[in-house]
């Protein structure tokens, strides 16, 4: 019987395809002794079809808390007594986050909120802040704002928006114990319209919340068939007042196999290490993750939680000899 790890050399690393969803269980399953011969084969494939160079963003939210989903991971929801609450920043510190961004050197700035879609309030706010930053700033606009329809797909069009974020957090069969606010076609359907719009597709998912090893490689598959441009991937940091406040972290090995996981389907994607991965990995699995298929980092804090600082990271690259891209901040 074949390896199937010299199946995904051949497929993966010689072919450029992503692994089927029955051959990244098999790669889920494999035994901690190896792990460093995976993760060695998740670093060639980056290297072969992305290439040596890392993106680098940080975030900050336009507006923290007070959502009214149930996501069962997240201390933002208002139906949980969870620590976060409602918070708004105004259009003129918007375009002055945006003009600090581009003084980095950055090429992105994205626009987040903690809502369940956008309404017309927040739709006006942002056509507003995009104007307004465009006429200051030279930066390309990226949104993240929850579900959307289709008018709201063609008005984000119609301003320029080049990449919104949407991502699908679980796989279709677990999705129903995540959240219960909303479906998994609602998102899957947001990111199929704004993929079929001309937008650069951002969607991940956070792993670590209870699904079954075949679950992580059914969303994988799922992440893969959206043909995403980048593929944030969070591991559950359990917050206090949420439903998850008690769920156990997952293994630094199994977050390992899962990284190299999700190079192994999509060889092609820009794979990011978001929420998390502190507190599940530290400081040597954050190294073994970014030399073992990870090509991009969010530094500093999260959303609703700390992460490691920027510099840090910054330094680790260097000294991987990995080449930053660009600096992205996100507001």
């Amino acid at each position: 019987m074949t390896d199937v790890v010299d199946i995904a050399r051949d497929h993966v690393l010689r072919g450029g395809l992503g692994l089927s969803e029955e051959h990244l269980v098999d790669i889920l399953h494999l035994p901690d002794e190896r792990v460093p011969e995976l993760l060695a084969l998740a670093h060639e494939v980056r290297m072969t079809w992305c290439g040596p160079e890392v993106e680098v963003e940080g975030i900050v939210s336009l507006k923290t808390g007070g959502c009214p989903e149930d996501c069962h991971f997240c201390s933002q929801s208002g139906q949980f007594q969870s620590p976060v609450r409602s918070v708004w920043l105004n259009i003129p510190e918007l375009v002055e986050a945006a003009r600090e961004t581009a003084k980095t050197g950055a090429s992105e700035f994205c626009i987040v909120a903690a809502v369940r879609g956008p309404d017309q309030r927040l739709m006006d706010q942002v056509r507003a802040g995009i104007r307004a930053i465009r006429a200051e700033v030279d930066i390309n606009i990226a949104c993240s704002l929850g579900m959307l329809t289709q008018a709201q797909v063609d008005e984000f069009a119609e301003m320029g928006v080049h990449r919104y974020n949407h991502n699908l957090e679980a796989a279709r069969s677990y999705f129903p114990h995540v959240v219960t606010t909303h479906s998994y076609e609602e998102r899957w359907n947001t990111c199929l319209m704004v993929r079929e719009a001309g937008i650069e597709l951002c969607c991940g998912g956070l792993v670590g919340m209870g699904e079954s090893v075949e679950q992580r490689a059914e969303l994988a598959v799922q992440l893969a068939e959206l043909r995403p441009h980048e593929v944030p991937l969070n591991f559950l940091n359990p917050r206090p007042g949420t439903p998850f406040a008690d769920q156990a972290l997952m293994s630094p090995q199994d977050a390992l196999r899962t990284i190299a996981a999700f190079r192994l389907a999509m060889p092609h994607t820009i794979l990011r290490y978001a929420g998390g991965r502190e507190l599940t990995l530290g400081d040597l699995g954050t190294r073994e993750g970014l030399l073992g298929g990870v090509n991009a980092v969010i530094v500093g804090n999260y959303l609703t939680t700390l992460g490691r600082d920027a510099n840090e990271d910054i330094d680790l690259l260097a000294e991987l000899g990995m080449p930053i891209k660009e600096l992205q901040k996100t507001l």
